[in-house]
């Protein structure tokens, strides 16, 4: 990804506890991403939310388990990210519960790769 280039953001809204089989479902989409060779992915822990069930899930409720809301946060460039959909779409098909995908156009204003720790 170049500075000063247009690219797009995928956000996908998802729970702390959504599987892939026997893993979590948002650590399986970051390492996808990166064996895809996208620029970067975040994924921000929510401390309260709620999606199509009516839900409210938050950190203040006691619950067996700690399913907070998720969202993986990709930016790339546009043809790079829509192929990358169209891979993690059948994970997403699959879910038992409910999420959300968006994507809107960005402008990236400086992009620097780091270098990797010795």
């Amino acid at each position: 990804m170049e500075n000063s280039s247009k690219a797009l953001r995928l956000r996908i809204y998802i729970s702390s506890t959504d599987k892939l089989k026997h893993s979590l479902l948002f650590e399986t989409i970051v390492y996808q991403a990166k064996r895809y060779g996208l620029a970067g992915a975040t994924v921000c822990k929510g401390i309260m939310g709620y999606g199509a069930s009516s839900v409210i899930h938050s950190y203040k409720f006691w619950e067996i388990t700690e399913k907070l809301p998720i969202t993986i946060e990709i930016v790339d460039e546009e043809e790079k990210i829509r192929k990358f959909y169209e891979i993690i779409q059948p994970y997403l098909q699959d879910m038992r519960y409910g999420c959300m995908v968006t994507a809107e156009p960005v402008e990236v204003w400086f992009y620097k790769s780091g270098k990797k720790r010795d």
